[in-house]
């Protein structure tokens, strides 16, 4: 378990190197645009963990709250960002909710009471939100949303794919696997802060 745990760490820390500004340098006004903008890796990592969180810690017919819950925060802040409102230190925020989604899984089989839990990802999907519609001219924002939401969905959807196989791969042992996957994510979020 220590292995797959390192082994997490490090990928983790490999892909950082190559992505720490997930916003710089891209263009805001297609819908392909909108589609690539979420493989940043600090909104890859955010969104695909609140797919395993969700698995982890909601009861098994309530695992789609937590996607829901990003996806609508996300359209909304993103909304307001577009209209002009975006909070100092945004990018330091965004690299700290990835921190913040590692600690939820190392505390998934402990889970917090839900609301708790959903009202954190809510949160941090407004942190996200911002970032995605501050950089969005207000003449692009249409394809550009639906092309973000459509890829966060889609990796909510992973997230939700591989918590459900660390569920049946480790069984009892899901919590050691979901810690270490939480503490690589924690790590990876700290590394994107440190290059901000």
């Amino acid at each position: 378990m220590k292995r797959i745990a390192k082994t997490l760490f490090s990928a983790a820390l490999a892909s950082a190197a190559l992505a720490a500004q997930a916003h710089s340098g891209h263009g805001t006004r297609s819908l392909m645009e909108g589609l690539a903008h979420p493989f940043g890796l600090d909104h890859l990592l955010a969104m695909v963990a609140v797919g395993v969180w969700s698995v982890a810690a909601l009861p098994r017919d309530k695992a789609w709250q937590g996607p829901a819950v990003f996806l609508l925060a996300l359209i909304a802040s993103a909304t307001l960002g577009m209209l002009g409102l975006t909070l100092p230190y945004l990018e330091h925020g965004v690299a700290l909710s990835v921190v913040l989604f590692g600690g939820m899984l190392i505390a998934a089989t402990r889970p917090l009471p839900p609301a708790v839990g959903l009202g954190l990802i809510a949160a941090a999907s407004a942190l996200h939100g911002l970032a995605h519609g501050s950089e969005t001219p207000e003449t692009g924002f249409a394809g550009y949303a639906v092309g973000f939401l459509f890829t966060t969905a889609a990796l909510h959807l992973g997230g939700v794919g591989l918590g459900l196989a660390i569920k049946q791969l480790f069984s009892e042992r899901r919590g050691p696997a979901l810690s270490g996957l939480g503490t690589a994510l924690g790590g990876a979020g700290l590394y994107l802060f440190a290059q901000l």
